[in-house]
């Protein structure tokens, strides 16, 4: 994978090629003096569950991991709460409305895009649903299902962060 910084090399608000690495989380212009950070994006997932205690899983319809298990959500956009995003992403991908996310805890994790890697900070959220709710797989997801937490085979699922979040609800 690559990391983002290598593949910047030039400088964002002058064009120099005088973007030289300056440690491990940044680079630095020498004719503009601009230090560019490479911070974590901001990612959300829902932990859908019903009322038998079964959490929803999507499947992912496009790279990367396309065809592996995942939990609905997405980036939280400029100027959104990562409780916005999460009822965004949940609308867009599941075409239903939740109501009251209830955060749980965070995890880094790596997603690759476009070729770069993308080190994200993702928020898991808690949300329980009524089960007479429709569900219609749309966006990025090629479908959805409940699934017992015992019979989630952790090889199935296609991010590192959803594997280790999934895993911490099994214990």
């Amino acid at each position: 994978m690559n990391h983002p910084l290598k593949t910047l090399c030039y400088c964002p608000r002058c064009g120099s090629k005088q973007f030289e690495i300056n440690g491990e989380r940044s680079r630095h212009c020498s004719n503009c003096n601009l230090t560019y950070y490479a911070n974590a994006s901001a990612s959300t997932a829902a932990i859908i569950i019903n009322s038998k205690g079964e959490v929803l899983l999507t499947t992912r319809a496009f790279n990367p991991a396309k065809g592996m298990l995942d939990l609905p959500g997405g980036f939280v956009d400029m100027n959104e709460t990562a409780e916005d995003a999460i009822i965004r992403e949940v609308k867009e991908e599941l075409n239903i409305d939740i109501k009251n996310p209830q955060y749980l805890f965070s995890l880094p994790n790596e997603y690759e895009f476009s070729g770069i890697t993308v080190h994200t900070l993702d928020l898991f959220f808690l949300v329980k649903i009524d089960d007479d709710i429709a569900i219609t797989a749309n966006d990025d997801v090629a479908s959805a299902q409940f699934f017992d937490l015992k019979h989630v085979n952790i090889e199935n699922i296609g991010l590192n962060s959803i594997k280790k979040a999934i895993t911490k609800l099994k214990i």
